[in-house]
């Protein structure tokens, strides 16, 4: 019986097949380079092969709401300091 190690390299990428799903934070963090262009052709590669995209889209559209908030409320604390 051969031993099989969880871990293929230092980064954590899973063993066996490398067909697992991107974790959360590999979603959240794809979406953030996405958002912002920056995103590796590695990581692109990533999402597009073992990821899903309605995980993607969701995440993309909860940046957003992020992004939107974050703005109103930097528009709403300018506004009232002047």
């Amino acid at each position: 019986m051969t031993e099989r190690n969880d871990k293929d390299d230092s980064k954590g990428a899973p063993a066996g097949d490398g067909r697992r799903p991107p974790t959360l934070w590999q979603s959240w963090m794809s979406v953030m380079a996405a958002f912002f262009g920056v995103q590796s052709s590695e990581n692109r590669k990533r999402d597009f092969t073992r990821g899903r995209a309605s995980h993607f889209i969701l995440l993309g559209l909860v940046a957003t709401v992020l992004l939107v908030v974050l703005l109103v409320g930097l528009v709403k604390l300018a506004t009232s300091m002047a």
